[in-house]
């Protein structure tokens, strides 16, 4: 076997490690612009507010009934594993602790990716095969300040306000499920969830929304703004842009979740 074919493989891997380092580094890149034109006016609070519609208010029915079936199943997935050991009385506060803690906001951050991260990538891919973007500039109009600050300030903002309702939301679930069906109590069952619920399961959770929320936006602007011409351009940016946000949430919430377990 000759020595370049030996070496083939780990020259794709080589340009595939280089490529990857590359794209982070133009996506970190862009994040940091986004957030250095954050303190910088002009600021288009109307783009801002528009946003909070789109991403806070009209993405509020997927999240909560998401976390109201997620809660329900979660309740009784725990109740079948703690019926072995005779420990059904840990059901309302597992519950509610895999909610707030891990659930709520993994899943609210993925919804709303689904639905928004989508929404951005193809609305600014095609303000740019239009050449909107273009005109934007021609009128003295900075595109990273009027289309990804607005997204990304109202993003971070309101994906943690989402995460609070479906943790409400998800344990109300749990507490329907509970009382209906596996027999507990209703003063009982919310009791339990609320003595063992602490300050920092809930806080760690919005904490890990307003991460969820900053990366969704910035991915749907940030492919958007790189999508090619036409519309299979287009259609690829969003297509990425949903996948990079996916495991992007996935990816932080793992290190979020390391970095409070240590603390």
């Amino acid at each position: 076997m000759s020595s370049a074919s030996l070496t083939t493989p780990l020259a794709a891997l080589g340009r595939a490690t280089l490529g990857l380092m590359a794209a982070a580094g133009r996506l970190a890149m862009f994040a940091g612009s986004a957030i250095s034109h954050l303190f910088r006016p002009p600021f288009y609070i109307a783009e801002f507010w528009r946003a909070c519609l789109n991403i806070g208010w009209l993405s509020l029915p997927v999240v909560g009934l998401t976390a109201l079936f997620t809660g329900a199943a979660l309740a009784l997935q725990i109740y079948a594993g703690s019926a072995r050991f005779s420990a059904e009385q840990v059901v309302p506060s597992i519950t509610a602790i895999g909610m707030v803690r891990e659930l709520g906001p993994v899943l609210g951050g993925l919804m709303v990716a689904a639905r928004v991260t989508s929404s951005i990538a193809a609305e600014i891919g095609t303000m740019k095969v239009t050449e909107q973007i273009d005109a934007l500039t021609t009128l003295s109009t900075h595109p990273m300040k009027y289309l990804t600050v607005p997204r990304m300030l109202a993003a971070t903002l309101c994906v943690p306000v989402l995460v609070g309702v479906g943790d409400v939301i998800g344990i109300m679930g749990g507490w329907m499920l509970g009382t209906s069906r596996l027999g507990f109590n209703s003063t009982t069952y919310l009791k339990n969830t609320w003595d063992f619920l602490e300050f920092w399961d809930v806080g760690s959770g919005l904490v890990k929304g307003a991460a969820f929320g900053f990366i969704v936006a910035i991915m749907g602007c940030y492919y958007g703004m790189h999508s090619q011409r036409g519309a299979q351009g287009v259609g690829r940016a969003t297509k990425s842009a949903v996948v990079a946000a996916s495991v992007a949430i996935l990816t932080v919430n793992y290190l979020l979740t390391e970095a409070f377990f240590s603390a």
